[in-house]
């Protein structure tokens, strides 16, 4: 086995786009994709999110997220509604269709689930999911600025 091979972000990169295109092609004749399902999951776990903490909870990035809910608003899934309590925010709900989408995903994405985890039991699979939640919230640590090395002379 090559360095590549027990390299981690490599390692997690090649499982997550082995799941993430074997999921898009299934999608594909529903009219959805991996984004849209991710938005559509958010909004069925607390529905009304504003569009910041959307962005945190699926991580997709705001501009992204802005062009895939027009996308999604032009598609009849969620609508565009003023938060009742901040009248300058936006909030997103999702529609009947929305939901409808979400019933008909809902089962497909518990299966990819199912088969990654096979063979793994219960609590493997709740550890491996807290060490990437974990790994996931490590990541912070690039936006920091490295340690200051002190410059000139030694001694």
């Amino acid at each position: 086995m090559g360095p590549l091979a027990s390299y981690l972000p490599y390692l997690l990169n090649r499982a997550g786009a082995r799941i993430a295109t074997a999921f898009g092609e299934e999608m594909r004749p529903l009219g959805a994709t991996l984004q849209i399902w991710r938005v559509l999951a958010a909004l069925r776990e607390q529905d009304g999110q504003r569009m910041g903490d959307l962005s945190s909870t699926t991580s997709i990035d705001v501009s992204t997220l802005t062009r895939l809910v027009d996308n999604m608003e032009k598609k009849g899934l969620v609508a565009r509604q003023r938060d009742p309590e901040d009248a300058r925010a936006v909030v997103l709900n999702v529609t009947p269709a929305g939901r409808r989408l979400t019933v008909r995903i809902l089962p497909i994405a518990e299966r990819y689930e199912k088969v990654a985890l096979q063979g793994f039991d219960p609590a493997e699979a709740e550890q491996l999911k807290a060490a990437l939640r974990r790994l996931y919230a490590n990541m912070d640590g690039l936006k920091k600025p490295p340690p200051n090395k002190p410059h000139g002379r030694r001694g």
